[in-house]
């Protein structure tokens, strides 16, 4: 939570310990606690989704960026393969053609079969369903975590936005209990339904936001 929230807060304290103690004056003293004790309550209610709120964003983050290292780990494991596949690729080639001019047939029967080996190393490293490790496979699996770093990073951005909704509701809330203007309370109830309704669609939908390029 925010210095500036906190500020404000304190300043809201501050303001029902002065009306308890006698000097907010006459008959409306009783209506003006409760009511200030309705807005107390009401902040301690977004404060509480905020808490939250940054709490799923925080974890949201951490994991998109873990993701995101595992994401480049196996893209660079994706293109030492690749390096690998093609130096071999171009030996084998290298020796085929050396063997088409060789008279000895048994050096011609080693050249071959060398190149052959090679080769078959070569579509194990295009595809290896066995160890997993084939570049197939580490393309699909460098593909799922690039898409659960997206979803993640997703999610961080509307518990941000959340985040944001109950900062201000509670700012406005706080303004409520100093000004009297009971608008600014209907205003941070409103924005607390708006936070909530982010936070839900972060966790189910997260993709939602961004599908309509709005986020």
């Amino acid at each position: 939570m925010s210095h500036g929230v906190h500020a404000v807060q304190h300043e809201v304290e501050h303001q029902i310990e002065h009306e308890q103690h006698g000097h907010g004056g006459g008959r409306r003293k009783p209506l003006a606690e409760s009511t200030n004790k309705k807005i107390a309550l009401l902040i301690s209610v977004l404060a509480l989704f905020l808490a939250f709120s940054e709490t799923l964003g925080k974890k949201s983050q951490t994991e998109g960026i873990s993701l995101n290292i595992k994401a480049s780990d196996t893209w660079n494991f994706f293109q030492a393969k690749t390096i690998r596949q093609t130096t071999l690729r171009t030996a084998a080639q290298a020796l085929t053609v050396e063997a088409g001019v060789i008279a000895d047939e048994a050096r011609k029967a080693a050249l071959l079969k060398q190149a052959d080996d090679w080769m078959k190393t070569v579509a194990r490293y295009e595809s290896d369903p066995a160890e997993k490790d084939g570049r197939k496979e580490l393309r699909a699996l460098a593909e799922k975590y690039e898409h659960g770093r997206d979803t993640h990073l997703a999610r961080y951005h509307h518990y941000e936005y959340a985040a944001a909704a109950f900062q201000i509701g509670i700012v406005l809330a706080s303004a409520a209990v100093i000004t009297g203007m009971m608008a600014l309370v209907y205003i941070a109830g409103g924005l607390g339904v708006v936070g909530l309704a982010v936070i839900g669609l972060g966790f189910f939908n997260p993709d939602y936001l961004h599908s309509l390029h709005l986020i």
